[in-house]
């Protein structure tokens, strides 16, 4: 083994991801990425709503707006299932 070897010391900011190089020096949260993120999840929330014949809705909702940004099943199937006719596999016709 070689007793000449020379260690010397490294800076914190030389080891830094990139991301986390910009972030201040105290590594406050409200500044980085993370938070950004987080305020946006934050933003939307989930309702579940019955819908007709006992299925489900689910919509995601803005909470600011109100606005929803999507919803399973869709308005369309949603409008479909409400009618007389609608039955479970009626949407698509397989027989040849």
């Amino acid at each position: 083994m070689q007793s000449n070897a020379k260690i010397g010391t490294v800076t914190a900011s030389a080891i830094l991801p990139a991301a986390a190089a910009g972030s201040t020096a105290g590594g406050d949260f409200h500044d980085s990425r993370a938070s950004e993120e987080a305020d946006r999840a934050a933003r939307y929330r989930l309702v579940i709503e019955e819908g007709p014949s006992g299925s489900f809705i689910y919509k995601t909702l803005d909470r600011v707006t109100g606005e929803v940004v999507k919803q399973l099943p869709r308005e369309q199937v949603v409008d479909l299932m409400r009618t007389a006719e609608y039955s479970s596999g009626s949407v698509i016709n397989t027989t040849a």
